[in-house]
């Protein structure tokens, strides 16, 4: 795909700071022409009698409604979810066969913890920057108001060895076998596998490692709310579509917003160190039900279509790191990275999107960032990276606010920095998160020639 010329130039007349653009020569310009989601819900809520490719589906349904994309012109469809339903193991291809897709566009199914909907969208752009695609839909889905329950292993073991049992003798033998701890539930784990610790627990020794104080943590977490109502109030948060859940209301928007006072925050015992931690439930991210889609296309297959494209997919970076004592700290290292790969530096970046697990785990990150003895330390610089400026960071509000569905927030993070640089003016946006496992990622975002 030869690049044109003529874009290119526009971006130096375009962008009042006069940017350089990072467009490469020989690669092909890989662009975001829309997303959408479904409205955030608390879990146990609206949504609790569905199941994930529901809402998955009406996210792919949506896009195509938001687009009026021909459902054969994709090429490919990835999504991504952590918790999976075991009905629907491949929920990519069950929720766009569902949407009305063609059965003969292929759909797969990423997992990557809280970063799964970011690789479903990097996965995108390698498929069409390496000439195999032109249209690609990239989501993610999370249901945490219906997560599978298995049997004990003991009782599991039991069960299948009596569908395998062939004379009555032994299947009574093995029901005599089974004991009242054999019919104990395993629930979803809530923990590292690696290190057993559950996030929160992990989020409050990081906020107690990088001083992050419970005043601080809560007047973060009241920030996030404040702006997400704001965003919310001013309609801003264009990306959330209406929704009929089938046998309920219509539902329009995010549920969880919440703005509270300080002194009712302060209230909140401790959620996981108990009784001296500083996480609550009132600094963290809660449960939530939701489904996001965007339409990635090669530039020149979009405006062969007619799309005005609202953003550029740049570089990307995933990283990793101890998941014991660094859990959560993949925007600090990933940030770095990917300006590195960009030529650029914090200072070019207008907008900045990162993940809000908890309040903690986020302002530790942005002390990590602001810390030379962390950086000479840690990550083998010679000065720190630099914290982002709170008057570009976050600015409609974040997962503390808006909901966290794990395999969703990816593409909600990207979404929002293009259409705050179109709203903002700002050429360059930045996209951070962390994941179980340590792992993290961060991806450069620019805006579209208006």
């Amino acid at each position: 795909c030869k690049l044109k010329v003529i874009p290119v130039i526009t971006h130096f007349a375009i962008f009042s700071k006069s940017k350089k653009t990072l467009a490469k020569s020989g690669v092909k310009n890989v662009v975001l022409v829309d997303g959408v989601r479904t409205p955030f819900l608390l879990s146990g809520t609206t949504y609790a009698d569905l199941m994930p490719h529901d809402l998955a589906r009406a996210a792919l349904q949506g896009l195509l409604k938001r687009t009026g994309l021909p459902k054969d012109a994709v090429d490919y469809i990835v999504y991504g979810t952590v918790i999976q339903e075991v009905k629907t193991s491949n929920v990519a291809r069950e929720a766009a066969l569902g949407a009305g897709f063609s059965d003969k566009t292929p759909a797969h199914t990423v997992t990557m913890a809280c970063i799964s909907s970011n690789q479903a969208m990097t996965t995108a752009v390698g498929l069409i920057a390496a000439g195999q695609c032109d249209a690609v839909v990239a989501g993610g889905v999370e249901f945490m108001s219906d997560v599978p329950i298995r049997h004990s292993r003991k009782m599991r073991k039991t069960m299948l060895s009596l569908n395998k049992a062939k004379t009555l003798g032994a299947r009574l033998s093995l029901l005599g076998s089974i004991r009242l701890a054999h019919l104990s539930p395993e629930l979803p784990a809530v923990a590292e596998f690696s290190t057993a610790e559950t996030m929160g627990h992990s989020a409050d020794r990081l906020a107690a490692a990088f001083g992050v104080s419970r005043l601080e943590q809560d007047e973060f977490a009241l920030r996030s709310h404040k702006l997400a109502k704001k965003a919310q109030d001013s309609e801003l948060l264009s990306d959330v579509i209406s929704f009929k859940v089938p046998g309920r209301d219509i539902v329009s928007k995010d549920n969880g917003i919440r703005p509270a006072t300080m002194e009712q925050m302060a209230k909140l015992k401790p959620a996981f160190i108990k009784p001296h931690g500083t996480v609550t439930a009132a600094n963290s991210s809660f449960l939530t039900d939701g489904a996001s889609a965007v339409l990635i296309m090669s530039e020149e297959k979009a405006l062969a279509m007619g799309y005005k494209p609202k953003a550029y997919l740049r570089d990307f970076v995933y990283v990793s790191q101890d998941p014991k004592d660094q859990l959560l700290l993949g925007p600090t290292y990933a940030t770095p990275k990917v300006l590195e790969k960009s030529g650029l530096t914090l200072n070019d970046i207008d907008v900045f999107e990162f993940h809000e697990a908890f309040a903690g785990q986020i302002m530790a990150n942005l002390k990590a960032m602001d810390s030379d003895w962390f950086g000479q330390t840690y990550m083998g610089r010679k000065t720190k990276v630099g914290a982002p400026p709170m008057e570009k960071f976050n600015t409609w509000g974040g997962s503390l606010s808006l909901g966290h569905p794990f395999a969703a927030t990816g593409c909600r993070l990207v979404t929002t920095v293009a259409h705050r640089l179109q709203k903002e003016g700002g050429q360059y946006g930045l996209v951070a998160a962390c994941a179980a496992g340590g792992q993290g990622h961060a991806m450069v975002i620019e805006a579209y020639p208006q």
